[in-house]
């Protein structure tokens, strides 16, 4: 399966999301017009009407991630699932429910996430009542052997032994690991390496976890595309009205500030070229603040291709092949990077220096007001460019959805965005981007041993 790596104010897991709201149209900030209607039984379904003949995409986001996993030894479980969501149930055995997929068309997958788990099909629209029943009995019903369940833990374990023959995922692990010491961020999505490898000793559990997320209100549909509106809410009535679990509701550990400066090295033990990252935590993503936008454009703003940094490490100096940031709105405080890997493990100290320089001068209130709204304006159109299939018009709104909780959360989050200042930048930088709240990760690999 797909799943998303390392790219407010402490949440209740399993929060309700919000009632029905009236149809919207179409806004300069989302160019199409949205429905949402919520059952009784708490699930929400958005729906757009999208010019694309004949095809839907069906998207079923479930707020749960790695954020969710606070039981000692139960890290990856929410990946973990996403795997065992494909395993069949009474009315559609394993097998069944792919024959039906490939049988219409679809386009069929699924993703994890620090926060939220997405399942998508894209295809023809005359398989939409069909879709819309096989994917309420999965998540009504689902069903699976512990032989099935031990076999598929196996396949996570080899995915992990994949990820960890590149250094970006230990690189994602140790700086999880020491940016924070209480919040479930701490760990990846993938989880730690001997939870998975217990896995298969965890089946009992894995009902529980099924129980406990994949609920109805904690679930969002995302449908857009071409369809008769009243036909499909027919058939989501029918099969999704019956689906009655309620979400746990448990507290994640809140992160203590952080009050000096951190830092991690990583010798890897195979060629790869030299890896340098600054991260600072910074605030969660809400619609009643800025954070998020700020965070945003901020990234653009520092490292992005048109920056100053870009130009000096990547173009004109050449210390470093590749700059950029990690940063991705989260539902609680996560981290603000600035990332490069450099052409030598000799330049490391002028890109650290020039990181340092950046963020100085972004503080003392140097900032360049035209560059701001050009990446403002290129992050709209941007979003606007990504928004041509029915896919990533649903792509787009069930990420907002999952990580605000609210199903239109796209459109204010982006007019947001619209609304930041360069001013803000500078306050931003000034509050956030301390070097009492910074943690630095430096992996040099074995064949820069020795330099300096």
């Amino acid at each position: 399966m797909q799943r998303r790596l390392f790219p407010l104010l402490l949440l209740l897991l399993g929060a309700a999301l919000p009632a029905a709201a009236a149809e919207q149209a179409a806004s300069p900030f989302f160019p199409y017009p949205l429905k949402v209607d919520r059952l009784p039984n708490g699930l929400t379904i958005v729906r757009v009407p999208f010019n694309s003949p004949g095809l839907i995409a069906y998207q079923t986001v479930v707020r749960v991630g790695s954020r969710n996993e606070v039981e000692p030894g139960k890290t990856g479980f929410a990946h973990f699932f996403e795997h065992m969501m494909f395993k069949g149930t009474k009315n559609f055995p394993e097998g069944e429910r792919e024959k039906v997929i490939s049988t219409y068309g679809y386009d069929d997958n699924a993703f994890t996430s620090d926060d939220i788990t997405v399942y998508h099909s894209y295809g023809p629209a005359a398989g939409l009542e069909k879709l819309v029943e096989i994917e309420a009995d999965r998540f009504r019903n689902l069903e699976y052997s512990q032989p099935s369940f031990q076999t598929e833990a196996l396949a996570v374990l080899g995915e992990y032994h994949k990820n960890a023959a590149q250094p970006y995922l230990k690189m994602e692990e140790e700086l999880a690991r020491t940016a924070f010491t209480k919040h479930t961020y701490g760990h990846t999505t993938l989880g730690y390496y001997g939870d998975i490898k217990a896995m298969p000793q965890a089946y009992s559990y894995s009902r529980t976890f099924f129980e406990r997320w994949y609920t109805p209100d904690n679930v969002l549909l995302v449908i857009v595309g071409d369809f008769d509106d009243d036909t499909l809410m027919q058939a989501v009535r029918k099969h999704y009205g019956p689906w009655d679990r309620k979400s746990a509701s448990v507290n994640v550990p809140a992160e203590p500030p952080q009050t000096q400066e951190r830092s991690v090295h990583i010798d890897w033990p195979q060629s790869t070229q030299p890896r340098h990252i600054h991260a600072w935590r910074t605030p969660a993503a809400r619609l009643d603040t800025s954070d998020a936008a700020i965070q945003t454009v901020l990234a653009d703003y520092l490292v992005g291709p048109t920056s100053p940094l870009y130009k000096e490490l990547v173009l004109d100096k050449q210390l470093a092949q590749e700059l950029g940031s990690d940063f991705a709105i989260h539902r609680d405080p996560h981290l603000f990077s600035l990332v490069a890997v450099l052409q030598e493990e000799d330049h490391r100290a002028a890109v650290r220096s020039a990181f340092e320089a950046a963020v100085k001068e972004l503080a003392s209130g140097k900032v360049d007001a035209g560059r701001v709204e050009s990446i403002k304006s290129n992050t709209r159109y941007g979003l606007l460019m990504g928004m041509e299939t029915a896919k990533s018009v649903a792509t787009q709104l069930s990420w907002y959805a999952g990580i605000y909780g609210t199903p239109d959360a796209l459109a204010p989050h982006y007019q947001k965005l619209s609304q930041v200042k360069p001013a803000d930048l500078v306050s931003f930088a000034r509050k956030h981007l301390t070097d009492s709240n910074r943690t630095q990760l430096t992996l040099t690999p074995k064949m820069a041993e020795g330099q300096n």
